[in-house]
């Protein structure tokens, strides 16, 4: 088996949510509803990579979200594997509801940090070994980083 890093283009300000499911042509429109009753001022783009016929599946309400995920999802190659990239709201927002959806396997990951998908390669096709959500961590909190980790999370209502 070989391996490749695969990195998900997206702009600043965009979450991403990169999962596996199965049952592909009716679990991408499921998961498209399950993303606007969930939060209804959503601007999401889903993708969801079907193992036959070889294709990416695209649903969503934002024309450059839509492209991204699809971009990414080809990108990464593996059967069933999903890319929901949104604006409007944080992942805690959506990720309950999409991970009670029956056809759901497993979230990889979900972030706004920059993300790189590390992808095995076999004779039959690829799989998501992981993924790599942001940088390194380099130090400990501080009192003074505590504190402000606190104050950002009162103000945006958490």
């Amino acid at each position: 088996m070989e391996s490749v890093i695969v990195s998900i283009e997206k702009e600043a300000g965009v979450e991403c949510i990169i999962g596996q499911g199965n049952f592909s042509i009716f679990t991408v429109d499921n998961l498209a509803t399950t993303l606007k009753t969930s939060v209804p001022s959503i601007s999401f783009g889903l993708s969801m990579n079907e193992a036959k016929p070889k294709l990416v599946r695209v649903e969503g309400n934002d024309k450059v979200l839509k492209a991204a995920s699809a971009k990414a999802c080809l990108e990464i190659g593996a059967g069933h594997v999903f890319v929901i990239m949104m604006k409007g709201t944080f992942p805690i927002n959506v990720l309950n509801a999409i991970k009670a959806h029956p056809a759901v396997c497993t979230i990889y990951g979900a972030s706004e940090n920059p993300l790189e998908v590390v992808v095995g390669i076999t004779e039959l096709g690829r799989c998501v070994l992981g993924i790599v959500d942001g940088f390194a961590a380099t130090s400990i909190e501080s009192e003074k980083q505590k504190k402000e980790r606190k104050d950002l999370l009162a103000m945006i209502g958490y």
